[in-house]
């Protein structure tokens, strides 16, 4: 397997704060992974670690395959990153930052303008390009952002909660551009507080809590520990909510749960899809009113509740 990311037994420890307490991970080269936890799990210190910012006080990382203690340099050059702020002047135009940062990189003065045209294309800044950072919207400020981590062409992109702040439109926005890089065959570590974030981007998840991974695979492969999908009924009158469970106990697997006030009943089904069609007979035939009947499946938030007793923190 082609990886870009290699991490084993990565540990650090600021005074007596356990930051890190052996981590293990891979990212395929040209994938996405996600990597999720609460407040204080980890996963900045595991960035920084990763981006050559912090030195681990055991274990390895090597990066684009190089080694970020023993060869801090050559990762740099082949790396990005995007912290939870964005990271450019706000006194220059959003141009003058992406040539500025192309200058610096060595890639000439005509070479640095033309990777500004090419980027300000890319990241629909056009517009603004000749204006002050300071006139620009969150979400503009974003896109430069990751813009001014492309700069140098990284094969390997850090995203440290990118989209934290930002509205629905822009995030959407910043999520398209980001599938847009990895198509380019660039290699993206993600960290999100957005379930729904890691949902749409992920190719393989990791579950940080309190310095250690606690569970990893793909979205589809960490619902699936989660539980099965099961029915979710909402009675019309609530008063009815007895009769509904009368008849649909029989069809699940357990006990449904019930809650009376609300007139909703949750049950797993023993039949699958003919159980879907054996519970609406039931409640055609008991006359019970339904307002809603739908097959729910587990989300992340599942996941995360099953694993860490809570949602992250958003």
């Amino acid at each position: 397997m082609d990886l870009a990311i290699e991490v084993s037994g990565l540990r650090k420890t600021y005074d007596k704060t356990h930051a890190l307490r052996g981590v293990d991970l891979s990212v395929r080269t040209g994938s996405v992974l996600g990597v999720l936890g609460p407040n204080g799990a980890g996963k900045t210190t595991a960035v920084r670690v990763m981006a050559t910012l912090l030195e681990p006080d055991g274990g390895t990382a090597k990066v684009a395959g190089f080694d970020v203690v023993k060869q801090p340099r050559e990762v740099r050059r082949r790396i990005g990153l995007a912290g939870q702020n964005a990271a450019v002047d706000e006194l220059l135009t959003g141009r003058e930052n992406l040539v500025l940062l192309g200058k610096l990189l060595h890639l000439g003065r005509d070479g640095a303008r033309g990777r500004a045209k090419e980027l300000l294309e890319r990241f629909d800044l056009v517009a603004a390009g000749d204006r002050p950072v300071g006139t620009y919207s969150g979400g503009m400020r974003r896109r430069l952002d990751l813009a001014s981590c492309l700069v140098g062409h990284p094969q390997v992109l850090f995203l440290d909660e990118p989209t934290t702040g930002l509205d629905p439109a822009s995030r959407q926005a910043l999520w398209n551009t980001v599938r847009g890089l990895v198509d380019d065959g660039v290699t993206v570590l993600l960290t999100t507080q957005y379930l729904e974030e890691a949902d749409y981007l992920a190719d393989q998840i990791v579950v940080i809590a309190a310095g250690r991974v606690i569970a990893d695979g793909t979205p589809d492969e960490l619902k699936r520990k989660v539980g099965q999908e099961w029915l979710e009924v909402a009675v019309a009158l609530p008063d009815r909510t007895p009769d509904a469970l009368s008849v649909l106990g029989p069809l699940a697997v357990d006990t449904p749960t019930v809650d009376a006030e609300k007139g909703l009943v949750k049950l797993q089904l023993r039949d699958g899809m003919d159980g879907i069609a054996a519970a609406a007979v039931a409640l055609r035939d008991a006359g019970v009113d339904v307002a809603d009947f739908s097959l729910r499946r587990p989300t992340l938030d599942d996941v995360f509740f099953n694993l860490v007793g809570h949602p992250t923190d958003q």
